[in-house]
């Protein structure tokens, strides 16, 4: 074993512009004796656009991640260095990695990061919504009780939400995050720094339910609630009336209220509410 302790370098790469790779990224992944990445042939194609000598790829994802911790911390524990990549941007965050670092800072090495790009950042950045504080969500879950219960922790804190998602699921997942969130400011922003770059602006409910027909990776910004309408009789019956139009269980409707009003709790509401449709179906 070598005395000097190896280093694990955690590598952003371009999200699709190829001289977004910073010159320090560049000179870590030519020295670099092991690379893992989440597909070797997509790792292949970056080096050969950068003009980088192939290296030693090891294929890293979710399935093969633990197994693949005693080849690194071995390369590493004889004073070598490697740099994780994912397939665009700065990898960990929602890729495969989480267990690797982990296991090298615990083994003793060096785990230092190259930064760069980042689909969450660029996105955030140029969005125009509240930058903070905020909450990266990663990609959504699948289903549709699963998107909310991930995002109801989040009705009532005022923070910015940033999430990956598929284009098929996209207005789906959004229909649900109007149902708990309530109306919300929201961009969509697609092809970061790519040629067909675009951000989509708009409320919530311009987007929910919709079929969006959008090409390439997807990333979601949606705003802190909206400001607070001082609460008065007339407000609280006008705001639970826009709420329950936009449908939702009773607990998600008074969440969304409140978030609305100020002075009633989420309690006050959802008993106004269970009054309510009581009347209604007596």
């Amino acid at each position: 074993m070598s005395e000097t302790p190896g280093t694990l370098w955690v590598v952003a790469t371009p999200l699709g512009n190829a001289s977004d790779l910073t010159p320090r990224a560049k000179e870590i992944l030519a020295r670099a004796g092991m690379v893992l990445c989440e597909d070797t042939r997509r790792a292949s194609r970056l080096f050969a656009q950068q003009g980088i000598a192939p290296a030693r790829f090891l294929s890293l994802f979710d399935h093969n991640e633990a197994g693949r911790i005693p080849q690194v911390l071995e390369h590493l524990g004889q004073g070598g260095e490697a740099a994780l990549i994912s397939d665009a941007g700065t990898p960990v965050l929602s890729d495969p990695g989480f267990l690797l670092v982990r296991a090298c800072r615990e083994a003793g090495h060096a785990v230092r990061p190259a930064p760069g790009p980042s689909a969450v950042m660029a996105a955030l950045s140029a969005s125009g919504l509240a930058p903070q504080p905020f909450v990266f969500l990663g990609f959504l879950p699948r289903k549709a009780g699963d998107i909310r219960q991930a995002l109801a922790r989040f009705a009532p804190a005022g923070c910015t939400l940033v999430f990956f998602e598929r284009k098929d699921r996209l207005g789906a997942s959004l229909a649900v995050a109007r149902e708990v969130l309530g109306e919300r400011e929201c961009v969509i922003a697609r092809e970061l720094t790519k040629t067909h770059e675009e951000f989509l602006s708009g409320n919530l409910s311009d987007f929910a339910g919709r079929e969006l027909d959008l090409l390439g990776e997807i990333t979601v910004v949606i705003g802190p609630a909206l400001e607070k309408h001082v609460s008065g009789q007339e407000d609280v019956a006008q705001v639970l009336k826009e709420e329950l139009d936009a449908g939702g269980k009773p607990k998600d409707v008074a969440r969304r209220a409140a978030a609305r009003l100020s002075g009633m709790t989420v309690k006050e509401l959802y008993e106004m509410i269970l009054a309510e449709q009581g009347r209604a179906h007596g």
